[in-house]
């Protein structure tokens, strides 16, 4: 697949927000008229002719920005459609980190989108209810205002009503890591999972976050899960590798050699 072909331009929070709601809206109309997509990201037609229907469809009906990277998209060759519109949703999110960032909020975004996809993932019923297909959207939008409302931020609730509205056939702990991922990306920081059990201060906080930043060469947001499982000291994920040092998983290597 080729590189995006554009980046959202730096915008004021509320024009971020619109350029993301019209690209949610392009994303949401492909991904339902299926002939459409196909003709737009089709490789064996003109570029110019490509963008020429793609003017014609969004003139008019979105701002000149949002219609620049649609046409841009469609100029641009893929290796599937699917890829295109792939492309245009992570526009659209990144529309909404913009956002935030503008009105710094990004720390805030980040930990929300982390707190909401705990709770996801430990409420099954919660998380059946907003994948259920038959549920209209009013009521999903509004078990999400009772649940968030006060508690995260405007655009983190927006961002988060994007991905229960249009699942996009993943779970939504999926699109939850997804947006965490591109809001990291924006400046270039890493994510860190850390377990603990007891709550940590904030020179606590800094000093681990400076330590792992040292050790990996980029900023390092820090999750913090209070986990009672933990006996002491602490485990940190990034990506694939895990850093345990708790005394339960010490216990636990206890256990094994006793065993064995």
């Amino acid at each position: 697949m080729d590189q995006n072909p554009v980046s959202p331009p730096s915008t004021a929070p509320t024009a971020a927000t619109r350029l993301a709601d019209e690209l949610f809206a392009v994303v949401g109309l492909l991904d339902t008229e299926h002939g459409l997509r196909r003709a737009l990201s089709d490789p064996g037609k003109p570029a110019a002719e490509k963008a020429a229907v793609t003017a014609t469809l969004l003139h008019g009906r979105v701002t000149g920005r949002t219609e620049a990277l649609v046409v841009a998209a469609a100029e641009s060759r893929w290796a599937t459609s699917g890829d295109m519109v792939d492309a245009l949703e992570e526009l659209a999110i990144g529309a909404m980190v913009l956002a935030a960032d503008a009105d710094d909020g990004l720390d805030e975004l980040e930990d929300g989108l982390f707190r909401f996809g705990r709770v996801i993932a430990s409420q099954p019923d919660l998380r059946a209810a907003l994948a259920d297909l038959s549920l209209p959207a009013d009521r999903k939008q509004g078990l999400l205002d009772t649940l968030l409302s006060g508690k995260v931020t405007a655009v983190t609730l927006r961002l988060i009503s994007q991905m229960v509205a249009h699942p996009r056939g993943r779970q939504l702990t999926v699109s939850l890591d997804m947006c965490a991922s591109i809001a990291a990306r924006r400046r270039e920081q890493l994510i860190a999972v850390v377990r603990t059990a007891t709550e940590l201060s904030q020179p606590q906080r800094r000093r681990l976050a400076d330590a792992l930043a040292a050790s990996y060469g980029h900023p390092v947001h820090l999750n913090v899960v209070i986990d009672p499982s933990v006996v002491g000291g602490i485990s940190v994920q990034i990506g694939d590798e895990l850093i345990d040092g708790t005394a339960a998983s010490r216990l636990v290597a206890v256990r094994r050699k006793l065993a064995g």
